[in-house]
């Protein structure tokens, strides 16, 4: 678990490489087929062959609700762990994971959870989402959205709900009708809509994963990340392998094993590592990426 852009989606994947795993998309958005830069989604070469299950499979107008994904998501826990491997629950929409782990009794009765909550300062994920931002108009944002456009659409169904997809929205009207001098003026107004809205993302996010550890009790392994997000280069790789993957696979490795310095989990409510209480198998789930 944790607020966008911290890291969640990396570490399912380090894990999945030291644990026989599949990863289990829980972002409410990055289920939706397209969009693949404004949603942010892992790359093939990102995912290492890791397979990945509820990515970008959904059509672009249905509403995905957190009903579905409990559905969807047992189906996947029950595949995954039928080839006797762990599943790993990963993304940033934490309505669906308290979804799963307090509304669903078939899943609360049958699976253990360990959660783990990749957290960054925010004012320093606040100047990495800046940077990003950035980074996805380089890579082609703006003609991504440019491509579903239209006038006519409604931002609260489906795909269009993302963050980018709504702020480009007068930039692409003005298109063809105004000067060169007003569109870079939209286009930049545009893109420090989407910077604002991802921070104000971020900030309920973590105003959630609050809530789930201090409302109702769950029990969140914290990861700081923030030292990972002042380096660079090689030595924010090796610090990221340190600080984060390091510890994280050594909470997963005692869950898994139930060694004694790990506390047995609520039946309730985050990233969180999931174990059949009939077999010694897990899912863990790290909740955007």
């Amino acid at each position: 678990m944790g607020a966008t852009g911290t890291g969640k989606s990396r570490l399912s994947i380090d894990l999945a490489t030291r644990f026989p795993s599949e990863i289990i998309n829980s972002d409410k958005i990055q289920v939706y087929k397209g969009l693949d830069i404004v949603t942010n989604k892992v790359t093939e070469e990102e995912c290492r062959g890791i397979p990945h299950h509820l990515l970008g499979v959904i059509d672009p107008d249905v509403d995905y609700n957190a009903a579905k994904f409990r559905q969807d998501t047992l189906l996947a826990i029950e595949s995954i762990i039928e080839q006797d491997k762990l599943p790993i629950i990963a993304g940033g929409s934490n309505s669906f994971i308290e979804s799963l782990v307090n509304d669903d009794p078939y899943f609360a009765s049958k699976y253990d959870c360990c959660f783990l909550w990749v957290d960054v300062s925010l004012p320093i994920l606040r100047h990495f989402v800046s940077e990003r931002v950035d980074q996805m108009v380089k890579a082609g944002l703006v003609d991504e959205v440019r491509g579903i456009f239209d006038p006519k659409a409604n931002y609260t169904q489906g795909i269009r709900r993302a963050i980018g997809v709504p702020e480009m929205d007068q930039f692409l009207r003005a298109e063809g009708n105004a000067d060169a001098e007003t569109l870079d003026t939209l286009l930049q107004v545009a893109i420090d809509e989407v910077k604002e809205n991802t921070c104000k993302l971020a900030s309920r996010q973590l105003q959630k994963i609050h809530r789930l550890r201090d409302f109702w009790g769950w029990n969140l392994h914290h990861i700081d990340a923030t030292e990972v997000f002042r380096k660079g280069g090689e030595d924010a790789r090796k610090t990221w392998e340190k600080l984060v993957v390091g510890p994280s696979a050594m909470t997963v490795t005692q869950f898994l094993y139930r060694t004694p310095t790990v506390p047995s989990f609520p039946k309730s409510p985050g990233t969180a590592v999931i174990e059949r209480t009939v077999q010694p198998m897990a899912a863990m789930a790290t909740a955007t990426h």
